[in-house]
């Protein structure tokens, strides 16, 4: 048995998510036995972005409307500047990452991905890392950065960027393993 058999993972993504910030996590974590949704704004197909231009497309297994946190072990944002900008101002994509936290569920955000965490509310009092680029934004939502390629805070795990996917990856797999985190107030 795999150490994540019949464990779910849902992706929450949009157009415009960093290629290898969906790909390499996704990997790691079917690699670990766990069954990875694409959940999305839309049904069909979304785009990534691959350094300077539109990268592949991916399948969105389902869409936000569709889902429900009962379903999911745990919830992982890729980042990218256009895809988490896109999901932080959509209203039902802010509720589902909510949701996740106050079902005490795993969430991880990577690069810009901790854009839609602020947005849901779950920055402040937090340790956290993200790209560098959105440090202030992170500070500003009242977290404590740390510039470390990750950081985990009460089953909210953070990365800042495709050179720490690896690590981003084997922290999902563990916090995934670990199960609910029972100690986290509710938001």
């Amino acid at each position: 048995m795999t150490k994540l058999e019949g464990k779910r993972v849902a992706m929450l993504a949009a157009d415009g998510f960093e290629q290898s910030e969906l790909l390499v996590p996704k990997q790691r974590l079917e690699e670990a036995g766990a069954k990875v949704d694409v959940i999305s704004l839309r049904t069909g197909e979304i785009w990534g972005w691959q350094k300077d231009d539109w990268g592949d497309p991916i399948a969105v297994d389902r869409t936000i409307d569709a889902v429900s946190t009962d379903e999911y072990d745990a919830l992982v944002i890729p980042g990218g500047q256009i895809n988490p900008d896109l999901l932080r101002a959509d209203k039902d994509a802010v509720a589902l990452v909510r949701d996740f936290y106050n079902a005490k569920k795993p969430i991880a955000a990577v690069c810009h991905a901790p854009w839609v965490l602020v947005e849901a509310g779950l920055a402040k009092g937090r340790k956290m890392t993200s790209y560098h680029s959105m440090a202030t934004d992170v500070k500003n939502a009242g977290a404590n950065w740390v510039d470390k390629e990750v950081i985990v805070d009460q089953g909210v795990i953070t990365s800042r960027n495709p050179g720490d996917l690896e690590a981003f990856s084997a922290k999902i797999i563990e916090e995934i393993g670990e199960g609910l985190h029972e100690r986290r107030a509710v938001a």
